[in-house]
C-alpha cells in the first residue's frame, strides 16, 4: 500500500480538487443540497472556512483555511465524503476492492491538495476555481455558474459581475493574434 505524504500546516490554507469516480456523472449537481449539507454538518464539528469553492457535475475545487492550531483537513474530507455517499442512493458500481472494505463507489478515493504559499498562489488558486466552468464548457460566464463562490465575491464587491469574460473572449490566441478554432 503507498504512503502519500501531504503537506499540514496548522492554520493554514488548502487548494483541493476532488472527483468522483464515475467522471461521467452529474451527481455532484444532482444532489447538490445533500453535498452543502455534508459541508455544512462537518464544519460545525470540524469549524474552517471556505474561502473559495465551484461545485461541477463529476468534481469541485475548493481552497479552505483551517484554524490556527489544526490541520486536520484528512477528517474533514472523510466526514463530508461519507455523508453526501449516506445521503445517496445505492446503485454505482463497486469494485471487489471497495466491496471488501465495505465502501460506497462514489468518490474516488484520493483527492488533490496544494498548500497554498503565499497570497499571489491564493488569488491564483481563487481565479482558476471561479473560471472552472467556462473552462469545462459549463457556462458561457462565470457569472452564469450558479454553484460557485465567485457570487460571494461578487455580493462583497471582491469582484466585478462581469470578471472572466465570456468563454469565447478567452479562447486562446493562435500564432499570429488570431483565434485559433
Amino acid at each position: 500500500m503507498s504512503i502519500y505524504r501531504r503537506a499540514r500546516v496548522p492554520g493554514a490554507s488548502y487548494f483541493f480538487t476532488v472527483n468522483l469516480e464515475d467522471r461521467t456523472s452529474p451527481l455532484l449537481i444532482e444532489r447538490v443540497d445533500a453535498l452543502r449539507q455534508a459541508f455544512v454538518l462537518t464544519r460545525r464539528e470540524l469549524p474552517f472556512l471556505i474561502d473559495a469553492i465551484v461545485i461541477l457535475p463529476d468534481h469541485l475545487h475548493c481552497i479552505w483555511t483551517l484554524p490556527d492550531s489544526d490541520d486536520d483537513f484528512p477528517s474533514r474530507w472523510q466526514r463530508i465524503k461519507g455523508r453526501f455517499s449516506r445521503a445517496c442512493p445505492d446503485g454505482e458500481t463497486i469494485t471487489a476492492s471497495r466491496g471488501r472494505k465495505r465502501e460506497r463507489g462514489i468518490w474516488q478515493r484520493r483527492y488533490w491538495e496544494h498548500l497554498l504559499r503565499d497570497e499571489l498562489d491564493f488569488a491564483a488558486h481563487v481565479d482558476y476555481i471561479h473560471y472552472n466552468p467556462v473552462k469545462h464548457g459549463y457556462a458561457d460566464r462565470v457569472l452564469d455558474w450558479t454553484h460557485s463562490s465567485f457570487h460571494r465575491y461578487v455580493r462583497e464587491q471582491t469582484l466585478p459581475p462581469d470578471w472572466g469574460g465570456t468563454r469565447e473572449s478567452r479562447l486562446p490566441l493562435g500564432g499570429y493574434g488570431e483565434r485559433s478554432s
